[in-house]
């Protein structure tokens, strides 16, 4: 290096020697649902879709980072799910501080150590498991802690095009749609709306997101009391109750009373389209719907309705559910650290009927009894689902290796491409094979 360079990187040295040491506290959060900074200002409204699961989440940090002049928050964004980058970054000793998690997916993490119980600290802070709602309570409950503070509960819902409804004669004189108690009348609905409005019944996600599959089968098997899970590692599936509510669904394909081949994507512009009555589809986006209810001129305008599972099976409403909620890798922190996250956890906490703006089901009591939250769209129809709601076994590992799993096998019955008996089996073969060969 000549003199001049010598001369050069000396200056930089006394400049930087000079600059202001930031001295605020560094968090790290690492979150899901999407990048959407181009139409979120930084400390500004979302310039569209208010009731975005992005939108909701990117102000409520830039809010605490506002309020909390002291804390810098360096926020991750990652692709759905994100438990690659995660379980990478915990391997190479660069765990976030917090993280938002799937609740079935906690158990993972957990049985190897790799969260940190938190009752202690969220005791501290004035949070204790008696104002979780019953889902979420057993959902991050783990071996006499909690490992996660729940930030909201989902499940999978009826979105009707009530507008279709109308036309097809299924809507009561109170202006509720009139949806079936049991399998053959589900059959008889569904085939009267098609013959009266030329579409099917149903929209559903059949190709890239096959999820519903499971949550149906797990939803309608819960409603009938049924064990699936005689332990951790052993699931029950060749069953004659699963093999009925298997058979239904194939019925609803083969008669057509179903959208076919469509994914994600495809399904959900569909149903915003006109293009069938009852999209199985989760909370998450009622928000979005309730957008285009407010369109004039859109298919769903003065025309949407959300409703829980209508009870097939059992006797008594069910609904397969789960959530998400904020957990804290192990790892190093400082004491000023382990505030400040305490610190993030009491907001979010605090401000969770916020986030319930996305359609989410709140995971607060206080929030679950508030006529604020209630008076929400379609919140009277659902909040019930908060205390009903079953979850899988908390003892239970790879859940949503288990749903992709099964997912498959019932994708196969239903389309055809193997019976409804061999499918079941070759899924509980599968999944069991799994399960029983953890390391």
């Amino acid at each position: 290096m000549n003199r001049r360079g010598v001369l050069r990187l000396l200056a930089a040295s006394a400049l930087s020697a000079c600059a202001p040491r930031d001295r605020r506290t560094v968090l790290t959060v690492q979150r899901i649902f999407g990048d959407c900074r181009a139409h979120v200002p930084k400390f500004g409204a979302p310039t569209e879709n208010p009731t975005g699961e992005c939108e909701i989440i990117t102000g409520l940090l830039d809010r605490f980072e506002q309020e909390n002049p002291d804390i810098h928050l360096v926020v991750n964004t990652v692709a759905w799910p994100g438990y690659d980058q995660l379980s990478a970054q915990i391997s190479a000793d660069d765990a976030p501080d917090l993280v938002t998690m799937h609740m079935a997916v906690i158990p993972d993490y957990k049985a190897h150590h790799l969260l940190m119980p938190l009752a202690a600290g969220l005791k501290g802070i004035g949070i204790t498991p008696d104002q979780f709602t019953p889902v979420a309570r057993r959902a991050v409950s783990m071996d006499g802690d909690i490992y996660g503070l729940p930030f909201d509960t989902w499940t999978q819902l009826f979105h009707i095009n009530m507008n279709l409804f109308r036309q097809a004669g299924l809507v009561a004189g109170d202006g509720t749609p009139i949806l079936p108690r049991g399998p053959e009348e589900l059959l008889a609905q569904a085939r009267q709306f098609r013959d009266r409005t030329g579409k099917p019944y149903f929209v559903q996600s059949m190709v890239n997101e096959k999820a519903a599959y499971a949550r149906n089968l797990y939803t309608y098997l819960l409603a009938e009391h049924e064990v699936i899970f005689p332990d951790p590692h052993h699931i029950r599936l060749d069953t004659p109750r699963a093999r009925e509510i298997v058979g239904l669904f194939k019925r609803i394909y083969d008669e057509n009373l179903t959208t076919r081949d469509q994914e994600y994507a495809a399904a959900t512009s569909a149903f915003v389209n006109g293009a069938g009555g009852v999209y199985i589809v989760g909370t998450w986006m009622i928000g979005a719907f309730d957008t285009e209810a407010s369109t004039p001129g859109r298919p769903l305008y003065n025309g949407y309705r959300v409703m829980p599972y209508p009870q097939l099976f059992g006797a008594e409403p069910s609904a397969f559910v789960d959530g998400h909620a904020w957990v804290m890798p192990v790892r190093k922190r400082t004491p000023a650290q382990m505030a400040a996250a305490y610190r993030l956890l009491k907001f979010l906490a605090v401000n969770e009927m916020q986030w319930t703006r996305s359609g989410h089901l709140t995971s607060m009591q206080a929030v679950a009894s508030d006529p604020a939250y209630r008076n929400q769209p379609h919140r009277q129809d659902l909040v019930a689902i908060t205390s009903y709601g079953k979850g899988l076994p908390i003892d239970v590992q790879r859940q949503f290796a288990i749903q992709d799993m099964l997912s498959d096998e019932l994708a196969a019955a239903i389309t055809g491409i193997k019976p409804v008996d061999r499918a079941l089996k070759d899924a509980e073969n599968r999944i069991n094979d799994m399960l029983t060969n953890l390391s």
